[in-house]
């Protein structure tokens, strides 16, 4: 099965179909595809996340389909937000931009977010974006009054096809405030005049700045050629943001703009949309100091990106439960890797003696893996539904722990090539596509077999296991709950299983 994914242009889902190019042009298989960046005036906010997670993890699926993906987001670094806040600061615009461009690197490190093959910044593109509204100009499609530019809508027929809004509707939704210059209402500015006090670049029509829309247009053309592949952002910005760029584009380019639009849907709270004029507005930064940025992000798979997703702590809290068991099944797995490689091998005092593996344990296990793989790419090849995803690894999770948990030591090390595999399935698919566990938490297990530990604090946990061991098989369920619980107290979660009690130190 082809990959398919919802394009918002035609309101359709299609097959991801890459155009035959001139020999060359292209590298074969290879994927242009620009995602529009943030503002950079503050924190970014769990709006801004979110598009930044969805288009991390479909980039990171296509790579693993086998595409060399071109990925580019721009940082728009030259603002009307900027200017005011930099104002209120008293500091230069573009040292608050440097600044809020750093903590979104620091924001996106955290939620696991590969950096973009290209960042490109406005400041950094002015003689490009000058020269795209000069031709646009020379073709018709755009004026001049009083040193500002417009773009004019009724010169390009195609106007409205992506949001698909009739005139009424966009001139409600763009909130335009009347201005006899123009020569329709929904024509939008290309290049804005200075005002006193404003930072100001020069232009053909004096000195100025450029409008949001045009930055876009410019950069993605720059960096990616055209036709782009893929455009994404979020919802809100179907319109007017990439409503003007296609329009402004290709009426400057006479060629298409973008073949699939893709775009995520809204965060909400209390079910309804995060704004700052509703007192609902999460910045990514004060949610890290109470959640780890893969629990975030895994709270934000876990909901198709074209859907809402209704956020509130408790939420997040539940969302933490679950990706602890994926996280507890992959250490499970790193453990009796160990044990099989390690010096301590069949050292387990706990674990069952005598018995073997069925050939029919290890077909189960590999069976299982192959089945969560396949049941992985069904859900992400159709449009990149990442709750289903999910959910096939919570269903391969729950059969490996009960494979691993059940078996003797022996038949952990008859079934080590199995378990390998599932390994490295779970790391290829949660950490390689889904970028749920980093790399380097996930080779370095939590849970940790109770009589291994070398260090005194270890070895006093392991005494106490001890003990509660023999309280156990004395029936003492009292004291040992007691033990337990005094445990967790001190953020030391104690596992029973099959093969012996296993811990590990919560942070």
């Amino acid at each position: 099965m082809s990959v398919q994914l919802y394009n918002t242009l035609t309101r359709t889902k299609e097959p991801l179909e890459l155009e035959p190019t001139k020999a060359g042009e292209r590298e074969a298989d290879g994927i242009r595809m620009y995602v529009c960046g943030p503002t950079t005036y503050n924190y970014i906010h769990l709006g801004n996340a979110r598009a930044l997670v969805v288009f991390d993890t479909i980039r990171r699926y296509l790579e693993y389909r086998g595409y060399r993906v071109t990925f580019v987001q721009n940082f728009t670094d030259i603002d009307d937000k900027i200017i005011n806040r930099a104002r209120e600061e008293g500091v230069e615009p573009s040292k608050l931009a440097q600044r809020y461009i750093h903590e979104y690197f620091r924001d996106a490190e955290a939620l696991n977010v590969r950096r973009a093959d290209f960042h490109p910044r406005v400041s950094e593109n002015l003689d490009d974006i000058i020269e795209m509204i000069r031709v646009l100009i020379k073709k018709g499609y755009a004026y001049q009054v009083d040193g500002d530019v417009y773009f004019r809508v009724d010169s390009f027929p195609g106007y409205g096809k992506l949001s698909g809004r009739s005139p009424q509707e966009m001139l409600a939704g763009a909130r335009v405030e009347p201005d006899p210059r123009k020569e329709n209402p929904l024509d939008f500015a290309l290049w804005k005049a200075s005002r006193a006090g404003e930072p100001a670049w020069n232009s053909p029509w004096g000195a100025g700045r450029p409008g949001w829309h045009i930055e876009c247009s410019t950069m993605a053309t720059k960096y990616l050629g055209l036709p782009l592949d893929i455009h994404g952002g979020g919802a809100d910005l179907i319109f007017p943001h990439h409503e003007n760029e296609i329009a402004q584009t290709e009426a400057a380019t006479g060629t298409t703009f973008a073949r699939y639009w893709v775009h995520n849907g809204f965060v909400t709270v209390n079910e309804e949309k995060m704004s700052k004029s509703l007192g609902n507005f999460f910045l990514v930064r004060e949610i890290l100091e109470r959640f780890p940025g893969p629990v975030v992000r895994f709270f934000l798979l876990s909901t198709h990106y074209r859907n809402p997703v209704d956020f509130d702590f408790d939420k997040l809290a539940a969302a933490e439960k679950g990706y602890e068991r994926l996280q507890g099944t992959l250490s499970l797995l790193a453990e009796v890797e160990a044990e099989d490689q390690g010096p301590n091998q069949g050292r387990i005092k706990s674990a069952p003696t005598g018995g073997e593996t069925t050939a029919g344990d290890m077909g189960s296990l590999a069976s299982l893996t192959e089945r969560c793989r396949v049941e992985f790419e069904k859900a992400m090849d159709d449009d990149f539904n990442t709750a289903l995803a999910i959910a096939a690894l919570f269903d391969f999770s729950r059969g490996v722990n009960s494979i691993v948990t059940k078996a003797k030591a022996e038949e952990i090390r008859a079934m080590a090539g199995q378990l390998r595999q599932a390994r490295r399935l779970l790391l290829q698919l949660g950490e390689g596509v889904l970028g749920l566990f980093p790399q380097q938490a996930a080779d370095a297990p939590a849970m940790r077999v109770a009589e291994t530990s070398g260090h005194l604090a270890g070895a006093l946990i392991d005494l106490l296991l001890e003990v509660r061991q023999r309280a156990r098989e004395k029936k003492d369920w009292a004291m040992a709950d007691y033990i337990r619980d005094r445990l967790r107290e001190l953020n030391i979660v104690v596992e029973d299983t099959p093969r012996g009690p296993r811990w590990r130190e919560e942070q």
